[in-house]
């Protein structure tokens, strides 16, 4: 690793743990609140009101100009959604729901991808096929594995999920992980596409967010004219799962996992 990757101390990593639980209630708050009828900007009132409850800040309001507490991108948005009152969720709709909190002056930051409502047909598959890629690099997050290991991981488990026509998903190559720490987006660049054996080895105390992007049709992607919601290039639906995890000596520590559970 360069000398511009943040290697953080165990009470470091403790205190990231405490925003990452932050981030774990705000998004099953928002999960459970992503009904029919609700808004994106409801789902982002809540969010913000949950976060600052807990004495941290959202990460992501006025990150760059972004202006809201959390990323809500519904059916082909893949990330950076911006919630919205006209944003109305109806039945059948893809939901990712993208959240970031400072606590103390560290980061935490995860992603979920909910159905609203009851999923349409290959839906599920879709979300599952992400999740199991995240959880698929985040085995990889480990004291002398290569970035390129987490890489490997999350495009190997990708393209071993099919649609229920058999196809398989896009990996979006665009978007992927980061470092984080005392800035949300730090060094490395994790790629969700990659070569085990190749890049940087992995030191105890490094923080990466673990992000896998996958659509229901091809892998491109392109940004709307508001200079933030990324899109499928071809209308497919996407999905989005993100934890941040330490890699500490007795294995990967998922700090934004709710506690008790693997989520």
């Amino acid at each position: 690793m360069g000398n511009d990757v943040q290697i953080k101390s165990h009470g470091e990593l403790e205190a990231m743990r405490a925003a990452g639980l932050v981030v774990a209630d705000t998004l099953a708050r928002v999960s459970a609140a992503a009904m029919p009828g609700a808004t994106t900007a409801d789902l982002d009132a809540l969010a913000e009101s949950t976060i600052r409850a807990a004495g941290a800040v959202p990460s992501f309001l006025g990150y760059h100009g972004f202006p809201g507490s959390i990323c809500t991108s519904v059916n082909a948005e893949v990330v950076h959604g911006i919630p919205s009152a006209d944003s109305v969720l109806a039945e059948g709709d893809l939901l990712s729901v993208d959240c970031g909190a400072i606590l103390e002056g560290w980061h935490g930051d995860a992603a979920v991808t909910v159905s609203v409502g009851s999923p349409r047909p290959g839906d599920d598959e879709l979300s599952a096929a992400c999740r199991a890629a995240m959880w698929a690099g985040i085995a990889e997050v480990r004291p002398g594995n290569r970035l390129g290991d987490v890489s490997a991981a999350i495009e190997g488990e990708a393209r071993r999920h099919r649609t229920p026509a058999g196809e398989g998903f896009g990996i979006v190559e665009d978007y992927g992980g980061h470092g984080i720490g005392t800035e949300m987006h730090m060094e490395p660049f994790l790629p969700n596409l990659g070569r085990s054996g190749t890049g940087p080895r992995l030191r105890e105390g490094l923080v990466l967010a673990v992000e896998p992007m996958l659509t229901a049709g091809e892998a491109e992607t392109e940004e709307l004219d508001d200079e933030w919601t990324v899109v499928t290039a071809d209308g497919a639906r996407a999905a989005h799962w993100e934890h941040t995890v330490a890699v500490t000596d007795a294995g990967p520590w998922v700090l934004t996992a709710p506690e008790n559970t693997d989520s």
